[in-house]
């Protein structure tokens, strides 16, 4: 990345100030404004008066995507609860309409529909996986409502209607894969993934950049549908055809049974190179650390990461959720969504979703606990990208780190 998209030197030295200042305040740096007249912050007949303003949380608290999505809801609240707790957003404290997608897409457009239309939010946070946010994208651009959506994902998509704050396939799969080739010289690969539009899509970049740009072989690609539990099959299929690199894309309840069924085969660490595109320490509450010991995440966070930011927020999340409460890559990225609104906010000075929409490209979160990101003119987040080994403990360690924030491009030239 080039030096015209990070800081000028003074506004570096005041980042670097910042994050040795506990977490709500080092992110409260992003901005703040006084309470202005609700006429002239709210002209679209949004959820806002003199003292609050209503926005919806969107995502899976019951169904197999609860195990990946209750991360998300914990860190929405949280960044919300610490935002309230230093005064609000324009002099008025934000409240919260929960809404449970419950793991089924036509129920999360219908839920989006109601917050949108009936409750009239001025903002939701939510979704998880692409068939979510397939589902209600019609409806944002409908009723022009804004999306903060936290996952990692394909690309391949750009709406004037969502912040996309997790990864896209270049931020994640290329240099995934790249580093695959490079650090363990992996040249054939087995493409894994459930039966839905991110993991296929992903896979379709996966083929794409293995067969076309790293001269590798695909020796095989299967899908299972959601919540599937036996993959006896598939492991027989593993082991015929000795890949170097296990590529998986398989998400929620699945990677419980994956993970176990893998070791109880005796695919292990220790013995074959896994690199997966969706365990998080979320997931790694139901795998176990003990199942997934040896292999490897890419992810842009991981609880793990070592400076002053993160331990605040890891500190704050445990005081709030419990001492065994864990961060995955995504429960980070769905924190960012609040902080990120508040300050396109404060910089627009209303809560109209156009005017904070037309104010969000640059907006900076100098202390994210990932270190610091920027939304790009595209929506998305310029992050940094880093590949992990899971641990017997259920944490991670780094192994991999991209030396600069990584452009979002979710158009890739070669990929669509």
């Amino acid at each position: 990345m080039s030096d015209q998209h990070l800081p000028s030197s003074p506004r570096r030295k005041f980042m670097l100030g910042a994050a040795a200042l506990p977490l709500a305040l080092a992110m409260s740096r992003i901005g703040h404004a006084a309470a202005l007249p609700t006429a002239q912050v709210n002209t679209t007949g949004l959820a806002v008066t003199d003292t609050e303003v209503v926005v919806g949380q969107l995502h899976s608290a019951t169904g197999t995507m609860a195990i990946s999505e209750t991360g998300s809801i914990q860190a929405e609240q949280l960044a919300i609860d610490q935002i309230n707790a230093m005064g609000g957003i324009l002099g008025r404290k934000i409240r919260v309409i929960k809404e449970d997608g419950a793991s089924d897409w036509p129920t999360f457009a219908e839920k989006s529909r109601k917050l949108l239309v009936n409750d009239k939010v001025a903002t939701v946070f939510g979704c998880w996986t692409s068939a979510s946010r397939k589902a209600v994208l019609p409806i944002f651009e409908k009723e022009n409502g804004l999306l903060y959506y936290p996952t990692f994902y394909e690309g391949l998509e750009q709406s004037k209607n969502v912040i996309y704050t997790g990864q896209e396939a270049t931020q994640q799969i290329l240099y995934g894969l790249d580093w695959a080739k490079q650090e363990k010289s992996a040249k054939t690969f087995f493409l894994i993934g459930s039966d839905y539009i991110w993991p296929r899509t992903s896979m379709k970049i996966a083929r794409k950049h293995v067969e076309a740009f790293q001269g590798g072989k695909i020796v095989g690609e299967e899908y299972y549908p959601l919540g599937h539990t036996n993959f006896n099959s598939l492991i027989n299929k593993i082991k015929i055809a000795k890949p170097d690199c296990i590529f998986a894309a398989v998400v929620g309840g699945s990677n419980v049974a994956f993970y176990k069924q893998l070791k109880a085969a005796g695919i292990t660490g220790a013995r074959q190179f896994l690199l997966t595109l969706s365990v998080t320490e979320d997931e790694m509450l139901g795998v176990g650390g003990e199942n997934f010991a040896g292999f490897y995440s890419s992810m842009k966070y991981f609880q793990s990461l070592d400076n002053a930011n993160n331990k605040a927020f890891v500190e704050a999340f445990k005081k709030a959720y419990g001492p065994k409460a864990v961060i995955g890559d995504v429960t980070q990225a769905a924190y960012l969504g609040p902080w990120l609104w508040k300050a396109a906010v404060e910089k627009a000075g209303s809560f109209d979703v156009d005017k904070v929409v037309a104010a969000s490209p640059g907006i900076e979160l100098p202390t994210a606990p990932e270190g610091y990101v920027k939304i790009h003119e595209n929506h998305h987040l310029y992050s940094k990208a880093r590949i992990a080994e899971g641990q017997p403990d259920g944490s991670f360690k780094v192994v991999a780190e991209s030396p600069e924030l990584m452009v979002p491009d979710p158009f890739p030239k070669g990929y669509q």
